[in-house]
């Protein structure tokens, strides 16, 4: 390697770390306003193909008639397109229950199939997967979920 490489090697990592640092809360903002990125919402749509389409569908369709309880009693795997109800919730609750699961947030002894990935995801995958879902919604969609994430961010 050349003494020039090995001098400005770590000085161009440092400054991409630098970049990186100055860029985070701007990408962070645009996460939460829904603005992501596309290599965002790639990274989302890619986890969301290994660890939620087994249950939620590879179209976002959720399980068949998935307003009505299973035999166990639980309920099956809601759609995350426009068909179903993800839209009605801020990112706020959508980032919980995907962190915790289900049962940890409704509470009450609700029981569900669907477990937290907050062991398995870190907090920016599951933002990347939420993105990955909000960008297939319809603009109707956006626009009633994002005042929704803006009311419950006391805006």
């Amino acid at each position: 390697m050349r003494r020039t490489s090995v001098l400005f090697a770590p000085l161009g990592a440092a400054a991409a770390g630098l970049g990186l640092a100055w860029a985070w809360p701007f990408l962070a903002a645009q996460m939460a306003r829904g603005d992501a990125s596309a290599a965002t919402i790639a990274l989302g749509k890619a986890l969301y193909a290994e660890r939620c389409a087994a249950c939620h569908g590879a179209k976002l369709e959720g399980q068949r008639d998935w307003k009505s309880p299973l035999p166990s009693g639980r309920m099956p795997a809601p759609p995350h397109d426009a068909s179903g109800h993800t839209w009605h919730h801020p990112d706020g609750v959508l980032f919980r229950i995907t962190r915790e699961g289900p049962a940890a947030v409704v509470g009450g002894g609700y029981q569900s199939d669907m477990p937290g990935f907050g062991s398995i995801m870190s907090d920016d995958e599951i933002r990347a997967v939420l993105a990955f879902i909000k960008s297939t919604w319809p603009e109707q969609e956006r626009q009633y979920q994002a005042a929704m994430t803006r009311r419950e961010q006391g805006e």
